[in-house]
């Protein structure tokens, strides 16, 4: 079946069954590979992406539920102010250690400032506690998540 997707931008036509998880599509008929698998059950984060401007699980989202809607994944990114300045603070914070998990945090985190371009680290948890990070980069997470913001953590 055709169902069209516009994602990062760009309005396509995939063909694929409705029920396929989207992440399968956007890396293997789309070739952005930049979103992760990690667990496959919408448990560890990997996976995020937007659906107009909302953190979503890509594994476990089916591809009908990304039809008519904006479709952001890791490789726009930097097409935001907010992402910008998200992947800024990323590196001066040496973030990423294998790197892994980092694109889903990253998406999680540029949600969580458009939503709150002030955050608390309360807000940094709650919205960050989706992904996990099996180096433990959270302290550098949340520092560059401030840094992004202009605020100072706890």
């Amino acid at each position: 079946m055709s169902i069209r997707l516009n994602v990062n931008g760009k309005s396509m036509d995939v063909q694929a069954e409705a029920d396929t998880p989207l992440l399968w599509v956007i890396r293997d008929d789309i070739g952005l590979t930049g979103t992760k698998f990690g667990c496959g059950a919408a448990l560890c984060g990997a996976c995020t992406v937007h659906l107009d401007g909302v953190p979503v699980r890509s594994c476990q989202t089916p591809l009908s539920a990304a039809a008519g809607k904006e479709v952001t994944t890791i490789e726009s990114v930097a097409s935001t102010a907010v992402g910008r300045k998200i992947q800024a603070a990323w590196i001066a914070h040496d973030v990423p250690q294998c790197g892994y998990c980092q694109s889903g945090q990253i998406m999680s985190a540029v949600a969580l400032l458009k939503d709150k371009p002030q955050p608390t680290d309360s807000d940094i948890d709650q919205a960050m506690s989706g992904n996990l990070c099996r180096c433990g980069t959270y302290p550098r997470i949340r520092a560059a998540i401030h840094t992004a913001a202009g605020t100072k953590g706890a």
